[in-house]
């Protein structure tokens, strides 16, 4: 993602604007990389988020409720001793740094004022988040290196040593080059060199997607040469270049985001025109609100996969392995199809008893139920009797009349199982914290799919979440399930009987319950709770998806049914397509 130095120049320039004077009320860590100040300012509240995730390192204020560990890091601790209280004198950034430097004022334990700093290092896969006391020695960090400068680190990142930047790269700083410098590293660079990879390789602080745009705008394409541009071409590629840092110098900024398909796909802080009509160009009013939206269901799902790895891996274990039994069950099945022929077989056998003898290994004799009678082969068993050999393909027809009924019974038991473990596995999809999470592993604890804590502490130890809650436009409320236990709970306690239900049909998702309030609801709070099923669905990506819906007096759980499932009648279904925006404006925080 480019959030280079330039994104980043005009992220610190928001952000000093928003938060010039805030004073930190609250500190927490969410997560190992994430540290969220809750910061009062004379502009109102705000909460800022310093991400040092090495996937897509960060900072900027956001709306996004994020959980809290029930105990709070080491790291988070440390803040709170230095920087509750503080307040925030400046936000800084090196030139042509992918890193930030928020400046504090505060009060040490003898309560005499001293300065610290919490420096943000923005660099993919090398992401760290440092505090400095204001000598600039590390108080702690989030990351630190564990070798030496002998161990080939440039530098050493451990409490008490003194903080360096990282090192700087060999490149042209394109904020400050004066024409006449950028003309002669034009000159100098290869005829054959492409424009684009030109400009990143000699300038620092720009991304790959800024200087395709670059090269787009003065050649027509994004993957133009420089031998390709005229005089005047070159011209343009300059031109181009200065009007980007005197957009950058004056703080002209419009935060974009890219979208191909319906997925958001980039981010910059200049509208592109290299796509030309295949991506969607979206403006945002602010750098923080295009991170908190680009970031939103990426940075939970992939919160999801950390923390529930092993949730995972269990489920789906116990899915495949499902799923090959229903296989094999199927063979089974199909060969218990032909069981009428070895009746036959033993009837062929009992009619010709008089022409076998013990020890033979086969019988040939006429097919009296082949319409053209033709002679057929039976294979026998040489150490049977004749009236043995019939005995034994009797048997086997009634072994496989027998089979075909278990097995029926085995394959309805074990597809139930599987759509069960499906739907679990999208309820993990849809946990929101490590409580979701806690709540899940106690379900597939007590439906046997993983062992019980041994401490009794831990035994007795129960967590429950509450399910996602919606207000519709009209002001009726809705409830979603993000789990069995929740769903269970809305759809066979909770709701009334003339409360409305909605599922997708015959797709694994939430169940949703549109709370009446004993009225006639609205035909728009309908379609946005049949909306919000299908959106906490398998079917979130797809168009047109199917959701019945039913007063809740008509769905009912079978006794003996796992957790979630359940069956209802009379009811209607709606064609509705899922919308994640929707789902957001309706939120109730």
């Amino acid at each position: 993602m480019p959030l280079d130095a330039l994104f980043l120049h005009g992220l610190i320039h928001e952000l000093n604007t928003a938060l010039a004077g805030a004073k930190v009320d609250k500190i927490y860590q969410p997560g190992r990389d994430e540290v969220v100040l809750a910061l009062r300012a004379p502009a109102g509240n705000s909460r800022l988020l310093l991400s040092a995730n090495p996937s897509h390192p960060r900072a900027h204020l956001t709306q996004l409720s994020l959980e809290n560990p029930d105990k709070p890091p080491m790291f988070c601790m440390l803040l709170r001793k230095h920087l509750s209280g503080a307040r925030l004198l400046e936000i800084t950034q090196p030139p042509l740094e992918r890193a930030a430097c928020f400046r504090f004022s505060a009060l040490n334990e003898l309560g005499d004022r001293v300065e610290r700093q919490l420096i943000l290092e923005a660099i993919s896969h090398k992401a760290n988040l440092i505090l400095l006391d204001g000598e600039g020695r590390i108080l702690d960090c989030v990351r630190r290196s564990e070798g030496g400068l002998a161990e080939g680190h440039s530098r050493l990142i451990q409490p008490g040593m003194f903080y360096r930047l990282p090192p700087a790269v060999d490149k042209a700083d394109p904020l400050f080059a004066s024409r006449e410098d950028l003309e002669r590293l034009l000159a100098a660079a290869p005829e054959e060199a492409q424009a684009d990879r030109w400009l990143l390789d000699t300038f620092g602080g720009l991304s790959p997607l800024i200087c395709r745009e670059l090269a787009f705008r003065a050649g027509g394409a994004t993957d133009v040469r420089l031998h390709h541009l005229a005089p005047p071409g070159r011209c343009a590629l300059l031109d181009q270049l200065e009007e980007l840092r005197a957009a950058v110098r004056e703080n002209h900024y419009a935060p974009v985001m890219i979208s191909m398909d319906g997925r958001s796909k980039d981010f910059t802080f200049l509208p592109p025109g290299q796509y030309e009509g295949a991506a969607e160009i979206r403006p945002y009013p602010s750098f923080s609100q295009l991170l908190d939206s680009f970031f939103e269901q990426r940075e939970r799902q992939e919160r999801v996969r950390q923390k529930g790895q092993d949730l995972i891996k269990s489920v789906t274990n116990a899915r495949d392995r499902t799923a090959r039994k229903i296989a094999n069950q199927e063979r089974e099945l199909a060969a218990t199809k032909d069981r009428d022929r070895l009746r036959e077989l033993g009837d062929l056998i009992t009619s010709n008893l008089h022409q076998m003898e013990k020890g033979m290994a086969r019988l040939r004799v006429a097919d009296f139920y082949d319409p053209a009678g033709k002679e057929v082969e039976i294979r026998l068993d040489p150490l049977l009797t004749p009236q043995q050999n019939a005995a034994k393909y009797y048997k086997d027809y009634n072994r496989a009349k027998t089979a075909e009924e278990m097995l029926a019974i085995q394959l309805k038991k074990g597809r139930m199982e599987l759509d069960y473990l499906n739907s679990v596995l999208e309820n993990i999809s849809l946990a929101e914290g490590e409580r979701d999470l806690l709540e899940i592993r106690q379900e597939l604890t007590d439906t046997g799919y993983l062992r019980r804590q041994s401490k009794a502490k831990e035994r007795n130890k129960r967590v429950s979440s509450k399910p996602m809650e919606f207000m519709s436009t009209s002001g009726l409320r809705i409830s979603v399930g993000k789990n069995n236990s929740q769903n269970d709970l809305l759809t066979c306690k909770l709701a009334g009987k003339g409360d409305i239900w909605f599922h997708t049909q015959k797709i694994h998702g939430s169940h949703v319950i549109l709370w009446t309030e004993g009225g006639q609801p609205d035909l728009q709070s309908l379609n946005e709770a049949a909306s919000l099923a299908a959106y906490y669905s398998q079917a979130r990506d797809s168009a047109k998806v199917p959701v019945d819906y039913t007063p809740a007096r008509y769905v009912k759980k079978p006794a003996g049914a796992r957790p979630g499932m359940v069956i209802y009648t009379t009811y209607e279904t709606a064609q509705v397509t899922p919308d994640g925006e929707l789902a957001k404006r309706l939120r109730v925080k």
